[in-house]
């Protein structure tokens, strides 16, 4: 199964990557395709790469119902990115 979420990066790490926050768990992304992004940005992030920057309200309604699906949902979802 394939799935991409939104994660807010937390730390920028140079040569184009970055680190993203998923329910408490961080993982090192690349940020090769998208331009202009920084701490506290939500990117949509499929198997390790940052597709494209979400607006954050749309990022929280998405986080929200992977919340209503549960913990155990959200955090299956974060282990797929990587």
């Amino acid at each position: 199964m394939c799935l991409a979420l939104p994660c807010r990066i937390v730390e920028l790490c140079g040569d184009e990557k970055a680190v993203i926050d998923v329910s408490g768990m961080r993982k090192e992304i690349s940020l090769a395709l998208v331009e202009g992004v920084g701490i506290g940005d939500y990117v949509i992030v499929h198997v390790g790469y940052a597709l494209t920057r979400l607006d954050p309200e749309e990022a929280e309604k998405t986080l929200a119902l992977f919340a209503e699906l549960g913990d155990a949902a959200l955090q299956e979802a974060a282990n797929e990115i990587h």
